[in-house]
């Protein structure tokens, strides 16, 4: 079966629908993995405790009949929940239309295979991305699991063969860690960026090659440097993220010892220079434009370097 077998209006909504389901369970697992939780069970609750009906647990439409608030017990409800949820419901129509609709005389299961595998590893790195803007961390589970598959997937991904994506993945990972982790460090005394994202270029690598390494972090830099400069402009100073400055008065409470490369070690200091802004989630931002718009970029940047 081809995919001009089936009416792009069935594949699209299914598409939509997958997506907002997926972004639903992309919230369990940035609620629950930083504090190493199932996220399989127990089923999705309340902060009370209380279980969420199914009604209540309806992507989007139950946030906006709810009003933001918990049918039982009036608690708030992060926007953050419907908002990965149309994440999820966007990124899997804009990958089906990129990868099954706009080729309408590919056989239909590889084509769709194909979208799911990049709709996989894409999900994964939306998970890491809000993980890190609350806890600074990167989870090993993600980045490199999602290395595994991008390695495992080259055979339904046309454009990369597997000795560009373990070439990716090795530049991936020495584009950050040799400049900002060994020599900032050996200059500084302190590394210039986490270890986790040398880790996430090594995903990045793997599923793209360098030349997505070399535009998530030029697109990221430049992303999170203005994101940064308009937080501080806005509110004069940028805090750090609430669950990091907990982790870190707990640990203290508690006596426990602190890497000094782990973000919770010690609070930022003043001023933007000081301030430690998790740069995941800008990385994370430029691989899904390079995987929605990277065709298109490269197509006009050869046309461009050939005039």
């Amino acid at each position: 079966m081809r995919v001009v077998d089936v009416p792009p209006w069935l594949i699209r909504s299914f598409a939509i629908a997958f997506g907002l389901a997926i972004g639903s369970f992309l919230n369990v697992v940035i609620a629950r993995m930083p504090r190493e939780e199932s996220i399989a069970h127990p089923p999705s609750h309340c902060v009370c405790g209380k279980p969420i009906a199914p009604r209540d647990n309806i992507p989007v439409l139950s946030w906006l009949l709810l009003r933001g608030r918990a049918r039982c017990c009036g608690a708030s409800i992060s926007i953050r929940y419907p908002g990965v949820e149309l994440i999820g419901g966007l990124l899997a129509w804009a990958v089906v239309e990129m990868f099954v609709v706009s080729l309408p005389h590919a056989q239909l299961l590889p084509a769709v295979g194909r979208a799911f595998v990049d709709l996989s590893i894409a999900y994964g790195l939306v998970a890491a991305a809000f993980i890190d803007l609350e806890h600074m961390y990167l989870p090993d589970e993600i980045t490199y699991g999602g290395a595994v598959v991008a390695v495992a997937s080259v055979g339904l991904r046309p454009e990369i063969a597997l000795k560009d994506s373990l070439i990716g993945a090795a530049i991936g990972v020495a584009v950050i860690y040799v400049p900002f982790i060994l020599l900032y460090k050996l200059l500084r005394g302190k590394q210039g960026m986490g270890l986790g994202d040398a880790k996430l270029e090594l995903l990045i690598g793997a599923w793209f090659g360098w030349p997505g390494v070399l535009f998530t972090l030029f697109a990221g830099s430049i992303q999170g440097t203005l994101a940064a400069l308009l937080i501080y402009a806005r509110h004069g100073k940028i805090e750090e993220p609430e669950a990091v400055r907990r982790e870190r008065e707990e640990a203290i409470a508690a006596g426990e010892p602190l890497d000094e490369s782990d973000p919770v070690a010690e609070p930022p200091e003043d001023g933007l220079g000081g301030a430690r802004v998790p740069f995941g989630p800008f990385l994370v931002l430029g691989a899904l434009e390079y995987l929605l718009f990277g065709p298109w970029l490269l197509a006009h940047w050869s046309t461009f370097l050939v005039q």
